[in-house]
């Protein structure tokens, strides 16, 4: 019975042990991501972005698709030279209140619940913010892990950036075509010119590609895409 007492007590020990160093990883690993989360956001409030989750994402699937590495157009360019048209085509299009909202429009999520409940498809109501986050932090990935970083990254560049600074990486960082990112190679690919050249209708037209660039061809824009360039560019004079 002694010997029983003592191996029980010795394997109590080891568990309570284990479990304790277990703690102590998830603790240090959990401080580890926070620290180095912010720090993250804090060093990219003013410097630019070398390159984003979704660009290496993208390299990761030529890699997996056929073992080839495809360059990615990207050049970063500074708020000062992006035309106001562009910011302005970007938000009619996709995201109108954001100077109003915190990071998440919940408006805009009301409205999509509502319309699925009415049986309606269930759209999409993600923010600018919420769209920087994910393609500058996250893969294209669907899981509730990744909404659950999305939402934290969220939260702070909304806490750290100027809605301004939020724009500019926006811009810059969002996919306009095939391997083509930001606003300056969209620009020089699509039209020959500078970002801080382009005119309303061409800023209206990369806009309405936004929502899916692989499909939706600024180089040759479909009836919607046409259509949908039209409707930005009403809802820019808007603003």
């Amino acid at each position: 019975m002694a010997r029983q007492s003592r191996y029980s007590s010795r394997s109590n020990f080891r568990s309570l042990s284990f479990k304790g160093i277990l703690r102590r990883a998830a603790l240090y690993l959990l401080f580890t991501f926070l620290a180095s989360s912010i720090g993250l956001c804090l060093f990219l409030r003013w410097v630019p972005a070398p390159t984003s989750a979704f660009m290496v994402y993208r390299h990761v699937e030529d890699l997996i698709d056929d073992g080839s590495f495809k360059t990615i157009r990207y050049s970063w360019v500074s708020a000062k030279k992006i035309s106001p048209y562009a910011a302005s085509a970007v938000i009619a299009a996709e995201d109108q209140r954001f100077f109003q909202h915190s990071g998440f429009d919940l408006h805009a999520i009301q409205s999509s619940i509502d319309m699925y409940i009415d049986g309606g498809r269930l759209r999409g109501a993600s923010t600018i913010s919420q769209q920087v986050a994910k393609n500058l932090f996250l893969t294209p990935s669907k899981s509730f892990v990744r909404k659950g970083l999305e939402v934290w990254f969220t939260v702070l560049i909304e806490l750290l950036w100027s809605k301004d600074r939020i724009l500019t990486v926006y811009l810059n960082i969002a996919e306009f075509g095939d391997h083509l990112f930001g606003i300056e190679a969209a620009s020089q690919y699509y039209f020959g010119v500078h970002a801080n050249q382009i005119s309303r209708p061409q800023a209206a037209l990369l806009a309405a590609t936004l929502p899916n660039p692989i499909l939706l061809r600024a180089a040759q824009p479909s009836s919607y895409v046409l259509k949908r360039q039209h409707w930005i560019l009403r809802q820019m004079q808007n603003q």
